[in-house]
């Protein structure tokens, strides 16, 4: 046999031998870690709020988490809270020196309205104060045709960015909120919202402002509105949001309050009807009290688990290991809630391998609720075994 063919041989047995030195092991990586979440057990046993509303939520504004909810995905009416989306388009479309054009169509609607005429002109910056603070259905059409150049121009846009913050059940028909066939969302998905919203600073500081006054373009008519958001004056903290009512809707609310580091939405759907005008306040009022006596900020991520290298089939390296980064994620969590974390890791990989590549997958669970995941990635690349990584190592190996 010549030189060529027992290097050939020799190739062959050793590509043999690599393969098999890589053949992984039979047991997994997946594990499963719990978290102690509180430092003190409270004495009482936790008491869900007793509600007068047919849907409610309560959110922690900070992680989005859903902290209670009374049929929090049950389609709903949601009356002028409609108006929180409006006002976040027109801030995002629009520019609050805006010249807005009053059309018949707009001046044709029913109160509450601010009674503007066909051909009036107002800012848009102050026909937002009109809108929040005392809620007028004419204002609302008025910057709606000026913003989407149509109603059915800015539903699109109200549409597009309920969907872009995962809102599937939600969909406007009016910006204005008066009852329409299929103008709905969910407790669930108007707190995502409201969350989006209060993130803008302009739409924070409208909706706390207290009494606005602003005059036409032409200075003819001038108007005041005052907020009629009772909520900012019963709690400490209390920074909004929006008020609503239809017939279909019953009274609505969604709050927000930040107190003690706690950052809490509420949202009620369906709080009662005339006479019960005041119930929206009183559910508001339980939420976030119930929000601020049993939760507490707890860091998710106070320690992760070191990970074992994974081996690589057909690899030039038998191994790589695997890293993930955790997020400081600080989540209210009531005291007898329980954190899990559970790691979703491959036996083996196959090469080649890229460094940073996803192979992995840590899973947050709360209250067995998966809640957020973080990737997991190999630390190096590994190139796949060729002929020339064979017939180095025979060179290496075998040959003097």
């Amino acid at each position: 046999m010549d030189i060529y063919s027992k290097v050939c041989v020799i190739i062959k047995i050793v590509s043999i031998s690599l393969l098999l030195s890589v053949i992984p092991y039979n047991y997994s990586y997946s594990s499963t870690l719990q978290f102690e979440t509180g430092e003190e057990t409270p004495v009482e046993t936790p008491t869900e709020p007793s509600l007068h509303a047919m849907s409610a939520v309560l959110m922690d504004a900070g992680s989005g988490r859903i902290l209670y909810a009374k049929e929090g995905d049950t389609p709903m009416a949601m009356a002028s809270t409609t108006k929180i989306m409006t006002c976040i388009i027109a801030l995002e479309y629009g520019k609050p020196d805006d010249i807005v054009t009053v059309s018949a169509n707009a001046s044709s609607q029913p109160k509450v309205k601010l009674y503007m005429s066909e051909g009036d002109r107002y800012r848009l910056g102050d026909l937002l104060y009109s809108l929040m603070l005392q809620s007028h259905n004419d204002t609302a059409v008025a910057i709606a045709e000026h913003v989407g150049g149509s109603v059915e121009g800015f539903a699109a846009l109200m549409n597009n960015k309920a969907k872009e913050l995962g809102c599937m059940q939600t969909n406007f028909v009016t910006p204005n909120g008066l009852d329409a066939n299929g103008h709905q969302t969910t407790a669930a998905e108007l707190g995502m919202i409201s969350r989006y919203a209060i993130e803008n600073e302009e739409f924070v500081a409208i909706t706390n402002t207290r009494s606005y006054s602003f005059t036409s373009i032409d200075g003819s008519r001038s108007f005041t509105v005052s907020n009629t958001d009772r909520f900012l004056s019963q709690m400490e903290g209390a920074f909004g949001i929006k008020t609503g009512f239809t017939g279909k809707a019953g009274y609505c609310f969604v709050g927000a309050l930040k107190q003690d580091d706690k950052t809490f939405i509420s949202v009620v759907l369906g709080s009662g009807w005339p006479p019960y005008k005041t119930w929206k306040w009183a559910d508001t009022q339980v939420l976030m009290r119930y929000g601020l006596h049993y939760f507490e900020n707890r860091n998710l991520f106070t320690k992760g688990k070191e990970l074992d290298a994974v081996s690589v089939i057909d690899g030039q390296e038998e191994s790589v290991k695997l890293y993930y980064i955790l997020p400081v994620e600080t989540v209210l969590l009531r005291f007898d809630e329980t954190v899990t974390m559970e790691y979703e890791i491959p036996e083996t990989l196959q090469a080649p391998v890229v460094m940073n590549q996803v192979v992995g997958v840590v899973k947050c669970y709360i209250n067995g609720a998966l809640f957020k995941e973080v990737p997991i990635y190999a630390e190096s690349g590994v190139r796949k075994i060729d002929l020339q990584y064979c017939f180095e190592t025979i060179l290496e190996k075998y040959l003097p």
